[in-house]
């Protein structure tokens, strides 16, 4: 089989500077295709399509489903080097499987990083990330507007597990996120775009004041994608997907991705981060940092530890759908963006509104930052609030036709959302105005859909507000 990758070198290779602009490839990198260039180096137009997995002579077009829980050796020996690390292959899905690696692998290029592995869900992805490197009596900073289920994650049950958390405002000074660090901080952790408070991560500022204190910044790049913004290129160091939103787009399979950019030096501070730096007892003494190197430690030691105890893997199943909504993801991003600019900008003129969020509008107030992080466009989801309050936003929602209340967002299909009643429902009253969620607040995701026939849908629904 072309192209499978290593166990726990998963997807390693290629460390990479700033990339080009989405959807862009020059002439130089086209005379270089003819020559064979590694994928990295194309466009991310070609990443979607193409990456991951390129088939040799007579192997198959598509990515091939692995559908297998294990895998076959001659000798134990063979086998015992596998448990060793010293030798590559597979030997048990529930650790890894050749399908997702390859699926990673077009992500982890998409991003621009160095090694990637596939989740069961996002969920499952955000908590890897943390636990990889955060363990009991450990903290994380964290912004205050992240997904109801992530803070719920984090402050309720990695709290149990004592890593504790201190939530900052994105949009907070440069001293009150000074403040929240402790001694014991070991990352910091924020959402490109949040979700459904829409606020823009500076993650210029938030990867400065994470590297000052010798931590990661990790950042959830569910609502951007990397077609929309890529979070390496402006200092964050792993990133994380729900893959079940834009990346399948089709509401078809629910899994996650972490990336890793292969940058941050884990061997520069020992003593914050043991996992990596000493000895592992449980996988034969190794030390991920020194026999994997920055590029493969990360994401090596997540597989090898997390995914080996947790078992959170995506479904071979699942990473092939995936794929196929990677590969119109360029696409569909376009046409996501511009449905939702012309609903914000529709229902900003409404007088039965109240407010109106969405960072790619004139006027908003993470406008600014949405153009310097993502020029050609941010995602598809508008935030929106009643005159009327609640009720309002309750009946506007019942008298959608087109638009579906559902627990989804991100999809081909519009669907909204009352995210207080909903995603954002453990919350109490100060955690959801931190989180940015107000009462008559609804998440409308905007679809592939005609833009003129959305709008005609909000308008009637209106009307009956």
């Amino acid at each position: 089989m072309t192209n499978t990758p290593s166990f726990c070198i998963v997807n390693q290779a290629r460390a990479q500077g700033r990339g080009s602009a989405p959807g862009k490839i020059s002439l130089e990198k086209r005379r270089l295709k003819k020559e064979g260039i590694p994928m990295s180096d194309y466009g991310i137009n070609t990443k979607c399509v193409q990456g991951g997995y390129t088939p040799g002579n007579g192997e198959p077009r598509q990515i091939p489903i692995i559908q297998s829980t294990t895998f076959k050796y001659d000798t134990s020996e063979d086998m015992g080097k596998l448990f060793d690390l010293e030798a590559s292959g597979y030997f048990y899905t529930r650790l890894q499987n050749p399908t997702n690696d390859m699926v990673a692998g077009k992500i982890r290029d998409m991003e621009g990083g160095t090694a990637a592995m596939l989740t069961s869900s996002g969920q499952a992805a955000n908590f890897y990330a943390i636990f990889n490197i955060a363990n009991c009596g450990d903290h994380v900073v964290a912004c205050s507007t992240i997904y109801g289920g992530t803070y719920n994650l984090f402050h309720v049950t990695m709290g149990k597990m004592g890593v504790q958390f201190t939530f900052v405002a994105p949009d907070c000074s440069d001293e009150e996120l000074e403040a929240a660090f402790r001694p014991n901080t070991k990352a910091v952790f924020g959402e490109t775009i949040a979700n459904p408070a829409l606020t823009v991560l500076d993650i210029e500022k938030f990867a400065r004041a994470a590297h000052a204190h010798g931590v990661p910044l990790i950042v959830d790049n569910t609502f951007a994608t990397p077609v929309n913004c890529r979070p390496f290129e402006w200092g964050c160091d792993i990133v994380t997907h729900s893959t079940t939103k834009y990346m399948d787009g089709h509401g078809a399979a629910v899994g996650g991705c972490i990336v890793d950019s292969g940058r941050f030096n884990w061997l520069a501070h020992p003593d914050k981060f043991p996992g990596l730096c000493t000895p592992d007892d449980s996988y034969h003494g190794v030390t991920y940092a020194e026999k994997f190197g920055l590029a493969g430690a990360f994401i090596t030691k997540a597989t090898a530890q997390l995914m080996r105890d947790f078992g959170s893997i995506q479904s071979p199943q699942n990473a092939f759908l995936l794929n196929l909504g990677l590969e119109s993801l360029h696409v569909r991003m376009p046409r996501h963006c511009e449905n939702a600019l012309a609903a914000a900008k529709y229902l900003k003129g409404h007088e039965k509104i109240r407010f109106v969020t969405y960072p790619g509008l004139e006027g908003d107030k993470y406008y600014g930052l949405a153009q310097k992080y993502m020029p050609n466009g941010t995602c598809g989801v508008v935030s929106f609030g009643f005159q009327g309050g609640r009720q309002a936003a309750e009946t506007f929602m019942k008298n959608l036709r087109l638009a579906a209340i559902e627990t989804h967002v991100a999809d081909a299909r519009t669907c909204c959302l009352h995210p207080a009643s909903a995603t954002h429902r453990q919350m109490n009253n100060r955690e959801l105005e931190a989180a940015g969620i107000t009462p008559d607040l609804v998440r409308l995701s905007c679809g592939i859909e005609d833009a003129a026939d959305l709008i005609a849908d909000i308008g009637q629904a209106l009307e009956q507000v």
